[in-house]
């Protein structure tokens, strides 16, 4: 008889030991029955678990939101400090600018200038808006004290119900060891005293549960209604932000165009030389000789020269020169004038359009007279 109680001892030991496995297996990690005796509490802590799933998750989500607003605003801010250095390089040139062609490009330069200072403008507005639309409410949700005091509660209800998972196995064991030996008083007042504390941790682990769960929801909530609005912020910004470039650029393709279409149609316009005009043929000649004019003329021995560029002759006593005529010069005048002989034919024409040559080919001789 004392074999077979040992052996159904040890029968029993090994149900129970099963019976425990079994309740940790598709319990959820905790491995007492009377845990899981209450339906609501079940699905109040899978509740739960989802909920500390799904704020992390968006908690995660605000930090990467921010540092991407963060790092925008960084190489947004770098990109505004060159685009000024260009409105001020703009700046400059049309203020200094002095071609003698016109004042075209220098009305250009302006309006350019003037349309990226504008951009520039709108995006410091736009770099501003991100960092107080977006960035900062973002990261106080973050950082916030809502957020991590539901998570501290939801921390505090999964102590709790640890504590009695193992609070339950003790109640377990302890019915064993009375079956075993019944009558026993000592274990059934620890017996008792086991199940009361127990029942004392599931009804605080109701309670806390039922706070954690309310506490979470109501972030999980703050976190998907704060986090939409500032997309929708961010969004709305850059909208705003590109509608108005737009805008700016719009008119300044107008200008541009308008002052490109006039300068097309208008007539080429008509370049006042700076040069004084030549000395009379006849008075360098001698034939009305003043002291003025023979002041101007330098006596040189005649030389060659080839035309570099082409020049049109204004008066009867100026040589029209094509680009590559030979010339024997003749006269050079102090200012900046030379008379000259090329295809039969003499007058004056501008000495910087002429170069000097040592050598010449003979059939190239032949073409100046």
């Amino acid at each position: 008889m004392e074999a077979i109680r040992k052996q159904a001892s040890k029968l029993r030991e090994q149900v129970a030991r099963q019976q425990q496995a079994v309740m940790k297996q598709f319990g959820g990690g905790y491995g007492a029955d009377g845990v899981f005796a209450d339906e609501a509490e079940a699905q109040q802590h899978s509740k739960l678990e989802k909920l500390y799933i799904s704020t992390r998750a968006a908690k995660h989500f605000q930090r990467d939101i921010v540092r991407g607003v963060e790092g925008y605003i960084v190489t947004g801010s770098k990109q505004v400090e060159i685009g000024n250095k260009l409105c001020e390089d703009g700046k400059k040139y049309g203020a200094e600018n002095t071609c003698t062609s016109g004042s075209t490009l220098s009305k250009a330069a302006l309006s350019f200038a003037r349309a990226r200072s504008m951009m520039e403008k709108e995006r410091g507005n736009l770099l501003k808006a991100l960092g107080t639309q977006v960035a900062e409410p973002l990261r106080a949700m973050v950082m916030g004290a809502p957020l991590e005091d539901a998570r501290h509660l939801a921390q505090r209800y999964d102590r709790m119900r640890q504590e009695a998972e193992a609070q339950a196995i003790e109640v377990s064991k302890r019915q064993m060891k009375l079956r075993e030996a019944s009558g026993n008083g000592d274990m059934i007042s620890r017996l008792e005293a086991a199940e009361t504390k127990l029942q004392e941790l599931k009804s605080n682990m109701g309670v806390l549960g039922k706070e954690a769960v309310a506490a979470m929801t109501a972030v999980e909530a703050q976190q998907q209604r704060l986090t939409l609005q500032r997309l929708i912020a961010l969004v709305e910004s850059e909208r705003n932000y590109h509608q108005k470039v737009l805008q700016i650029l719009d008119q300044l393709e107008r200008e541009m165009v308008s002052e490109r279409q006039r300068i097309e149609g208008a007539p080429p316009p008509v370049v006042e030389s700076s040069m004084p005009p030549p000395p009379a043929y006849e008075e360098v000649n001698g034939i009305f000789m003043r002291n003025t004019v023979a002041e101007l003329v330098e006596t040189v021995e005649y030389f060659l020269a080839e035309a570099v560029q082409s020049y049109r002759a204004e008066s009867d006593t100026e040589l029209n020169l094509a680009a590559g005529d030979y010339i024997v010069v003749r006269k050079v005048s102090n200012n900046g004038w030379a008379e000259g002989e090329c295809r039969g034919k003499a007058g004056w024409f501008p000495y910087d359009y002429i170069e000097k040559r040592e050598r010449v080919l003979a059939s190239k001789v032949a073409q100046v007279f």
